[in-house]
């Protein structure tokens, strides 16, 4: 397992790759990872995922008490907690706004062809989570229907959210998912 300190600085480097791909603008988008049973680190809510420092993430219980940090937890926490809750075997959660992804969000169509051999032995169907407002209790009981079966989802309206056994195969997912999107 990976020492605090350098999942930290893995959060903040995946950041600066989903700011500087155009995954996220502003404020958007949040990362969080395991630390430990019990423990989240999680990206800080009003903070621009280009220009993250390690000091500032925020620590976390499963049950979304911040133990730790200066800042506030992202406001998408429970989305977050959600998928912890569901999927024991995930380390890592990555939500973005991948454009062209987020297009097919907007448009209500899933990237469920089987076009592109990686992604079926990646992925396998990038289902739609029906809208639910961001921030709210209704983002994460959209998320849950799909998330047992999925490691990548569109967010109706909204984004993509991928998953993985670490921060950086949930990272390649969401390029993935926007590679899927770009060639479909």
């Amino acid at each position: 397992m990976s020492t605090e300190a350098a999942l930290r600085a893995d959060i903040v480097e995946v950041g600066r790759r989903m700011y500087a791909r155009g995954y996220t603008a502003s404020n958007d988008g949040n990362i969080s990872v395991r630390l430990g049973p019990d423990r989240l680190v999680m990206t800080p809510k009003s903070v621009c995922k280009g220009f993250m420092s390690p000091d500032m993430m925020c620590i976390t219980d499963l049950e979304g008490r911040k133990i730790h940090g200066d800042r506030d937890p992202s406001s998408e926490m429970l989305m977050h907690l959600e998928v912890y809750r569901h999927r024991p075997d995930v380390r890592a959660v990555v939500h973005a706004h991948p454009p062209v992804a987020t297009g097919f969000a907007v448009a209500g169509i899933p990237l469920d062809r089987a076009v592109l051999a990686e992604v079926l032995t990646t992925l396998g169907s990038v289902p739609i989570a029906e809208y639910a407002t961001p921030s709210t209790s209704e983002l994460p009981a959209a998320v849950r229907k799909y998330i047992k079966a999925h490691d990548g989802m569109l967010l109706a309206n909204h984004g993509a959210l991928t998953v993985g056994a670490d921060l950086f195969s949930a990272y390649y997912k969401m390029e993935t998912i926007e590679h899927f999107a770009h060639i479909s």
